[in-house]
């Protein structure tokens, strides 16, 4: 059975549609990829999936519960990165981590542990006592990873996590992601970064709130006879647009 599963998932603001009919499914323990430019329906998707938005049309599913039926019991076995985490700049590393433990109901019998695990993969050790609003934008991503990853969530959705960190700060982010899939995590991560998609298992390409296409990256740029993602996906735009004029 799917990790993540949508139906004909569909969401309307008004006149306009931000998600049109939605089929995907995403397996345990994949890195699946959502890519595409500024208003394609990507962080909208990250809010049905999480229960945080109901649907205008269609279903989803993720770990087994229903997105609108079970949305409260959903939330024990996620965690959702917004694009603005909310870190709390005047506390310190460890403070934002104990913060969100208490959240998540994190007894002290495993807080502990949970906590020196989180701290050793993230590299944060040495900053534990400093303010969160003094870290660097790569350490902040690596700070907000760790507080949404402290219930030991299934399934880790994550929205445009290294927009705007330097190139190091993403390899080293993309290498905990890595990590975590030893542990069977799934990530559902959308990106602006066609390079980075790359790094995924598999690829959705939206645009205007429609999948265009869904494959393993090698698939798609073999399709296409390009060598990036980025070639490919802007000849899969174009053939949109042509078939689809306004």
């Amino acid at each position: 059975m799917a990790t993540i599963k949508t139906e004909n998932l569909t969401r309307r603001f008004g006149a306009l549609t931000a998600l049109d009919h939605l089929n995907l499914e995403v397996e345990e323990g994949e890195i699946f990829g959502l890519v595409g430019p500024d208003g394609a329906g990507k962080t909208t998707t990250m809010r049905l999936l999480t229960g945080i938005l109901d649907p205008s049309e269609g279903d989803a599913w993720v770990y087994g519960k229903h997105t609108v039926k079970q949305s409260e019991s959903l939330k024990e076995n996620i965690a959702y990165m917004s694009q603005r985490f909310g870190l709390y700049e005047e506390l310190s590393v460890m403070e934002n981590i104990n913060f969100y433990a208490d959240v998540y109901g994190i007894g002290k019998d495993k807080r502990d542990e949970a906590i020196d695990r989180l701290l050793g993969f993230s590299g944060l050790i040495p900053f534990k006592k400093r303010f969160a609003g003094k870290l660097s934008g790569g350490m902040k991503q690596k700070l907000g990873l760790a507080c949404a990853l402290i219930h030991t969530p299934r399934v880790l959705f994550l929205d445009e996590p290294t927009n705007g960190v330097d190139p190091v700060s993403r390899r080293d982010f993309w290498n905990i992601l890595y990590d975590l899939l030893k542990e069977k995590v799934t990530i559902f991560c959308s990106t602006c970064y066609l390079d980075e998609a790359e790094r995924c298992r598999r690829v959705g390409m939206m645009h205007k709130g429609k999948l265009l296409r869904c494959d393993f990256p090698d698939n798609i740029k073999k399709e296409y006879g390009v060598k990036t993602l980025e070639e490919a996906f802007v000849m899969i735009i174009k053939d949109y647009e042509r078939e689809h004029p306004q």
